[in-house]
């Protein structure tokens, strides 16, 4: 009998082990992509980087914009606030669109923009960064995925002109000619396309809307904007937003940053850009492209020019660059400590290599250098 007790209390505790091993292997393999303020609680983490430089940051930084990097910015936040337990960094993800309002208006330290500031956005930034302006500062970058529901479709290619009229309303079903020379030997059923857009004005809108303007002039005739212009459609909130109608809409397609892809297990299409083969959504393919940009901006601004009509091999064109928009001059005196420590880790060897594994691209070595250079520079 005290063997039996013996061997069923044994057989307890190695139970108990195995649920808490069980629980613990599925913490850790938590995700959220969900949207809000990104306050250091979301993305995951393999523990506080070593070498923030936290410099005296303390307070609370306000910071909103650009829902495209919302994934990248958890886990910015989460590691930096892990290191620097005074200070707290507060990103609201919303829209490129709102994010710069909120940095004209003067209510946020930075903000994160999927495209630069316009000039009459830099003129109204002089108003809240005295004696300086806004600045474009690229931080994150990464391939627009084009993600579609088609059951029974596996794997898809499409091309500019395709995208273009199925984006503005021209093609309508998913077994138009135009798709089925670009897919053959795929079973293409005769469904209605159901094209999902941004609601709101978004970077991402108007990186996809560049794309299709310099490679499908004939078929894309608007001009590119953070609005979304073509008629028909369907609209979603956010990048998240976008994601979640295609997930669950059979015939569905629509366009976010790959990271919202890649956490829901959305399939994406191969573009056909005239190179060797069609060209995979993928953050080393996003670098590849990204790579070959050219900086735009003057004095301390560094905004790039992209080349969306890229056929270069391995080279995905559908790119953004998010920036991260700041004063170079006239920053508050209590959160600069705060946004320059911050911003620095972003742009650091460990924060930047965090993109990679969150389906973003890294910003290329050489421009990245010049980001270092100018946040240190910040006043």
């Amino acid at each position: 009998m005290k063997l039996q007790r013996k061997n069923r209390l044994r057989a307890t505790a190695l139970g108990v082990i195995a649920v808490s091993s069980a629980l613990a292997l599925t913490a850790c393999g938590s995700d959220n992509n969900s949207g809000g303020t990104t306050g250091g609680t979301g993305g995951t983490t393999s523990g506080a980087p070593s070498n923030v430089k936290c410099d005296g940051a303390k307070g609370q930084v306000l910071a909103s914009g650009s829902s495209a990097q919302k994934n990248a910015m958890d886990l910015w936040v989460k590691n930096y606030m892990a290191a620097c337990k005074d200070a707290q960094i507060n990103y609201k993800s919303s829209s490129s669109g709102e994010g710069i309002v909120a940095f004209t208006q003067g209510t946020v330290a930075f903000a994160g923009s999927d495209s630069p500031l316009k000039p009459e956005q830099v003129a109204d930034s002089k108003k809240v960064c005295t004696g300086g302006q806004g600045i474009n500062l690229p931080m994150v970058g990464g391939p627009i995925a084009i993600g579609f529901h088609v059951e029974g479709v596996d794997s898809l290619v499409l091309d500019a002109p395709s995208l273009a009229k199925i984006f503005s309303g021209k093609i309508t079903k998913w077994n138009d000619e135009a798709i089925a020379k670009l897919n053959p030997g795929a079973k293409l059923p005769d469904l209605a396309i159901q094209a999902f857009h941004r609601s709101e004005d978004s970077g991402t809108t108007e990186n996809l809307t560049k794309y299709l303007s310099a490679t499908a002039k004939a078929d894309w005739t608007y001009a590119p904007a953070k609005k979304w212009a073509a008629p028909g459609g369907q609209a979603a909130s956010g990048s998240a937003g976008v994601a979640a109608q295609v997930k669950q809409t059979n015939g569905a397609i629509g366009y976010f940053e790959l990271s919202y892809a890649s956490s829901q297990s959305i399939k994406t299409v191969d573009i056909n850009t005239g190179a060797s083969a069609p060209v995979k959504a993928s953050s080393a393919n996003a670098s590849t492209a990204i790579a070959a940009a050219k900086i735009a901006g003057t004095g301390k601004d560094l905004s790039l020019k992209l080349d969306y009509a890229t056929k270069a091999d391995n080279a995905y064109p559908i790119v953004l660059v998010t920036y991260e928009v700041a004063c170079d001059k006239g920053n508050k005196a209590a959160t600069l400590p705060a946004v320059k420590s911050f911003l620095s880790y972003a742009a650091s060897a460990d924060g930047q290599k965090l993109l990679t594994d969150a389906s973003y691209a890294p910003i290329p070595s050489e421009i990245n250098a010049k980001v270092v250079e100018t946040i240190n520079s910040l006043q």
